[in-house]
């Protein structure tokens, strides 16, 4: 069964209707009427679509991100990669299969794979704690990519979480210090990483996997150091405030690719990711491909070089300056035709000044 947000109830009368002159139980066939009926509905649901996902705004994208059917970190894995070997556990506590680890072809070069996942169903999203990584998925994630370093195996890293899990066992295990030392890891690398947000890119648990030589967000995914609903609740004690939040945050893939902290965004299909995967999978494998290019030639001190430019430049102000060195000073010589052109241009005002002027002093005399 279909789910459709707030902003989508047009769109869900017209495909019930849709679907009830589809049903094949309801008689033998479908008449002529019917067959164009059945056009013309599908063309209102096309408009619609059209209509209402290009006017988004800050929170309606939120709540596409969130898509319960939106395409995870799995799909994505089974899709796009083949010879996938998932691995598990840091060694020191347990595994944490909110993230998936493990080692794929891709286009037959060999890749490691690190995706938040947060599940299907409710079993699954119990199972994957809605893909809010503890501290031993981070120090599973560091200990695959020193391994993909060792042997020069570049990283994809599929972001969807709302944020680390902020348990009291997962603080008592070092939640801040895995995180810390997953960032760490990532800035120390010598083999390109790649980091797509597909669908919620929340806090620190996000950053952990995303500083990468690349970040690439889908179009209707998020991107943010807090939930809206956590920003408004700590800034207006009211959660219902969660669209000024969204607004004043900037998450959206249009707002952070002004400001430079992601480089790409992947185009999704109308009416969103979750309504066309095959579409989402071919979008994103092209910008796989033309990402994992651009590394090739590039030794590994240049990777990690761009990595760190990349990242001591966001946010970065530029030098105030009072006087541009561009602009070109009024010199001595050309005083009299700066002056003229001045008259020239004003003549009409200039004229209209004169003469109220002279009519106001015969008045005062």
């Amino acid at each position: 069964m279909k789910s459709y947000l707030e902003f989508e109830k047009d769109i869900k009368n017209l495909e019930e209707e849709l679907e009830k002159l589809k049903d094949p139980f309801n008689k033998e066939g479908l008449t002529e009427v019917e067959t164009d009926k059945i056009s013309e509905i599908q063309l209102q649901i096309d408009e619609k679509l059209k209509s209402s996902y290009a006017n988004l705004n800050e929170w309606q994208i939120t709540q596409v991100a969130r898509h319960e059917d939106r395409p995870k970190s799995q799909f994505f894995v089974e899709n796009l990669f083949t010879d996938f070997i998932n691995l598990s556990g840091d060694r020191n506590f347990a595994d944490d299969e909110a993230v998936l680890a493990g080692f794929a072809k891709f286009e037959t070069r060999s890749v490691l794979i690190l995706g938040q996942e947060k599940g299907k169903d409710l079993d699954s999203r119990l199972k994957r704690n809605f893909g809010m990584m503890r501290p031993e998925g981070y120090r599973k994630c560091i200990r695959m990519m020193k391994l993909a370093d060792k042997f020069n195996i570049p990283i994809i890293t599929f972001i969807d979480t709302p944020g680390a899990y902020p348990g009291i066992g997962a603080e008592q295990r070092g939640q801040a210090q895995a995180i810390a030392s997953s960032i760490e890891c990532c800035m120390s690398l010598k083999v390109p990483i790649i980091s797509i947000v597909i669908g919620e890119g929340g806090s620190g648990g996000a950053i952990a996997l995303a500083s990468a030589n690349k970040v690439l967000m889908f179009e209707n995914a998020i991107y943010s150091v807090i939930s809206p609903e956590g920003c408004a609740s700590i800034l207006w004690r009211d959660p219902s405030k969660s669209l000024e939040a969204a607004k004043a945050m900037k998450l959206t893939a249009s707002e952070l690719l002004k400001m430079k902290i992601i480089d790409e965004i992947i185009k999704e299909p109308i009416g969103g990711a979750h309504r066309n995967n095959q579409d989402v999978i071919a979008s994103t494998k092209k910008a796989l491909l033309r990402n994992l290019q651009i590394f090739e030639k590039q030794s590994g001190n240049q990777i990690l070089e761009q990595r760190k430019e990349k990242f001591l430049n966001i946010g970065k102000q530029r030098s105030f300056r009072v006087f541009s060195g561009e602009t070109k000073w009024i010199e001595k010589n050309n005083l009299f035709k700066v002056v003229r052109d001045i008259f020239f241009k004003f003549k009409k005002e200039i004229g209209i000044f004169i003469f109220l002027t002279v009519i106001t002093m015969l008045f005062l005399f």
